[in-house]
């Protein structure tokens, strides 16, 4: 069985100080990777990594996701380099096509090729490549060149899918492939089989690439508070996802209402409507119990590492020391789940 990981996802909206203190506690209580979100008028991401790479020695880093939308190939590169140099060779690059981004007039045509592009440019610019490179979207003139050392030339790539021609991009070319505001163990095989797609298109073991889930995550020993706070954050995904996911089935016109109280800033009363079976299938929300079943689920269903996303609980400090103190302790004592071998530093 390949290694399990299990991942804390950040919002990037706390203040100096804080995402050292949120790495510290997670480090210590055996979280094997923290990502920050790269979301739409949040900060960006950099900072945060860069904080929490000073604060910790073992877990691994970086960014869910940047897109070659808003930010150039070469940019990205620098980003990376910088996290990896301050982290000792603990980062990884994370790329999405972006959500949102018409909302501050950035267009998105060919997200594949510009993917791609990017990624060819980045990895280039990383391994000192003087080649040059023409792609459909993006070109890098021969000779070229960084002008600063890094630490790695290949820090391992993870892009932010959901549908089939995007996730077999990953197949191809990535380290991971995330599949964002999901908890739903049977989407699992879905996106294996997109995986593999890719992979055996490029000649690569489709098992050499991780699959990560992550989504929304409230836990609390008051479970009902929880999964009412989590209904308030999961509105805004289960608008932008739920028509994503083959495996789900959720009645239009009530999409319609949650997209439009949504849009109208109405989380709140966007969240009342989400029923129980969608709550669970887009969030991990609940006991400290409940939210281990579920992220067991996905294990058993076959992913590599399960992201416990952003608010974590009624509180973020809260949150995250009940899911390093009792769910985590759950989860290693599961048969088949995140390797029992793993060490408190």
């Amino acid at each position: 069985m390949s290694r399990v990981e299990v991942g804390l996802g950040l919002q990037a909206d706390k203040r100096p100080g804080d995402y050292a203190r949120l790495a510290r506690r997670a480090e210590a209580d055996g979280f094997d990777v923290l990502s920050v979100f790269g979301d739409l008028m949040f900060q960006p991401p950099i900072a945060a990594l860069l904080e929490m790479a000073a604060a910790t020695d073992r877990v691994r880093l970086g960014p869910a996701c940047l897109n070659p939308y808003s930010m150039a190939p070469y940019e990205i590169a620098g980003q990376v380099a910088a996290l990896d140099l301050a982290s000792r060779g603990r980062a990884y690059l994370g790329l999405a096509r972006g959500t949102w981004l018409a909302e501050v007039g950035i267009g998105q045509t060919r997200p594949l090729a510009t993917l791609a592009d990017a990624v060819e440019v980045v990895y280039r610019l990383l391994g000192g490549n003087p080649d040059g490179y023409q792609g459909t979207v993006f070109r890098l003139a021969p000779g070229i060149r960084l002008g600063y050392p890094v630490q790695r030339p290949d820090p391992p790539l993870l892009i932010g899918a959901w549908g089939p021609r995007g996730v077999a991009l990953a197949g191809r070319i990535a380290d991971e492939v995330k599949v964002g505001g999901s908890a739903n163990p049977e989407l699992v095989p879905v996106i294996r089989d997109r995986v593999r797609a890719g992979a055996l298109a490029a000649g690569r073991d489709p098992d050499e690439v991780g699959v990560v889930f992550g989504a929304v995550t409230v836990v609390d020993p008051d479970g009902a508070a929880a999964r009412t706070r989590a209904r308030t954050e999961v509105a805004m995904y289960v608008a932008a996802v739920a028509d994503l996911d083959p495996t789900v089935t959720v009645p239009p016109d009530l999409l319609v209402r949650v997209r439009e109280l949504v849009d109208a800033g109405e989380h709140v009363a966007a969240g009342r409507l989400v029923p129980d079976d969608v709550l669970d299938r887009f969030a991990f929300a609940g006991t400290p119990e409940q939210v281990a079943q579920r992220a067991q689920a996905l294990i058993d269903a076959g992913v590599r590492r399960v992201e416990f996303g952003t608010p974590h609980g009624l509180t973020d400090a809260g949150g995250v020391a009940l899911l390093g103190s009792v769910v985590l302790p759950l989860l290693r004592r599961t048969p088949g789940g995140v390797r029992t071998d793993d060490r408190r530093d």
